[in-house]
């Protein structure tokens, strides 16, 4: 049942295009809360939009060079308070995939909500996308082990 109300939930949004906010949760080895309970970060799309903005021109697997903004997923992690060396980033189709923390402090990687100066939608890669600097970053950045960390719909971050 909690799959079919995923999956419901899932294609409204997608129906519904960028007509909906969007939240990003935090959790696992953290220190700073929004919410005790769950002991989880909620960022709000406001919120995230308010934090430090940084900018990649960058080509993807699946796009042409473009220019993505957003937060710098190091930033992120400062304000939480994360301790550990390693996150999981889930997305909205049931992807997730483990990123070491070296990777944001030796690329600047970001957590996109903007393409060429337009909102990211569902249906195209939103509401976040982590952003690499694939074109500047070296040619490691092009290989398959960092393709799949071009992750989009991206929802949860889980600190390890």
């Amino acid at each position: 049942m909690k799959k079919l109300i995923s999956l419901f939930a899932f294609a409204l949004m997608f129906a519904c295009g960028n007509a909906f906010s969007f939240d990003l949760v935090i959790s696992g080895d953290i220190d700073k809360y929004t919410d005790p309970k769950s002991k989880s970060y909620v960022f709000s799309e406001t919120e995230l939009m308010r934090m430090p903005v940084r900018e990649i021109r960058t080509s993807t697997a699946w796009t042409a060079e473009s220019r993505f903004e957003g937060v710098p997923i190091l930033d992120l992690l400062k304000k939480v308070g994360a301790r550990g060396k390693a996150i999981t980033v889930y997305t909205l189709d049931d992807y997730y995939e483990d990123i070491p923390v070296s990777d944001f402090e030796k690329y600047g990687t970001i957590l996109a909500y903007k393409m060429n100066g337009k909102m990211l939608s569902l249906k195209n890669f939103g509401p976040l996308f982590v952003i690499y600097p694939r074109d500047t970053g070296g040619a490691e950045l092009s290989g398959p082990l960092y393709s799949t960390r071009f992750l989009w719909q991206v929802y949860k971050i889980v600190v390890k």
